[in-house]
This record gives C-alpha cells, structure tokens and sequence, in this order.
C-alpha cells in the first residue's frame, strides 16, 4: 500500500470551485466529497501522447493505465502551481503547461472502496526528451497516437482510468487530439 501520508490534505470545493473546507486525502476519497484535482496530458511533437501505468501499490486505482499524470492541489497552491509541481515529481521533468478545461466526476473504485470526486482541472504541454519516471509512483509509461488508444479503450475500457476516459471524450468534443502534430 502507498504511504497516503495523513498530514495531505485536499482543498474541498462545490461545483463552482469556491473552497468549503480542507481535509485528509484519504478521508476526502472514502467519504466521496468533491475536491480540487489537476490532469495532465503530454504530447511529443508526432502527435504521441505520454500516458503512465500508475503503480500497483498506489492505494487506489493501482495498475490502471491513465493520462500523463494527475494530482490534488494543496492548501493556496494554484492549479497551474499543482501541475508543474507534479510533472516534475512524477516524471521528472518540466515543461510549460496550459490550462484547457475543467470538468466534475465521480467514480468509484471497487477494489479500494474509495470514490473520486473531483473538480479536474486539465493541463496540456509538449515534450520531446528523454525522461526517469518515479518507479514509486509510475509502473510503466508509454507514448501512444490517439487513434491507437482509443482503439484499445474501446476494447478494453477497463484497464484505463475512468477520469481519462472523460478527457479523452471531452479532447475530441473540441477537435484537441490531433493538433498536437508539428512534424
């Protein structure tokens, strides 16, 4: 099991992001109360998507196939300040990173028995070098067109998270899944 340090908390905001309160991160996934979350979604520049195998001992969600990386802001710390802080501890590297979209879930994890809910900020960025990912926190990465991954979702949707899921749904809402081509 990860270490889900009892000292983090997570910023507890209502549907129009204003903050009701802090809490611990573990409690705020047990009791499903909406929280502040950031997503993250790399590109290189053939139009790939970096996407990680979160790690089999994280205490949620262990295994599952997801987006670049994702993480809760903390007490004041920005959306953006989240973002770049956790591409960083995750993958270990920086780029610049824009703010696209935000969106709220709700998902239940059966073999936790936790619940995310989250107010999700999406960030989108652009790398092209090589990188060491945190092995604590990351199983594997892979880069990926979009098309090929949204194949595989549509034949194995469980193995992918399901707030990447939405992402995903909401990149081609707004025609954002190839315009990361520059080659």
């Amino acid at each position: 099991m990860e270490d889900v340090n009892k000292e983090e908390e997570v910023v507890l905001v209502d549907d129009t992001n204003e903050v009701l309160g802090y809490m611990g991160k573990l409690e705020a996934h047990k009791k499903g109360l909406l929280h502040r979350a950031i997503s993250i979604i790399v590109f290189n520049d053939k139009g790939e998507m970096l996407i990680q195998q979160r790690a089999l001992k994280k205490y949620h969600w262990a295994g599952i196939w997801s987006n670049t990386c994702c993480t809760h802001p903390r007490k004041n710390e920005s959306f953006q300040a989240a973002a770049e802080r956790r591409l960083f501890e995750e993958l270990g590297f920086n780029t610049p990173l824009k703010a696209e979209f935000h969106f709220i879930y709700k998902a239940f994890d059966n073999d936790s028995g936790l619940t995310e809910h989250e107010y999700d900020t999406v960030f989108t960025g652009t790398f092209n070098s090589s990188f060491q990912f945190n092995k604590d926190e990351i199983q594997a990465v892979q880069w990926v067109q979009p098309e090929a991954l949204t194949k595989d979702i549509e034949q194995h949707p469980e193995k992918y998270s399901f707030w990447f899921k939405i992402i995903l749904e909401e990149f081609r809402k707004r025609g954002m899944l190839n315009t990361h081509k520059t080659i």
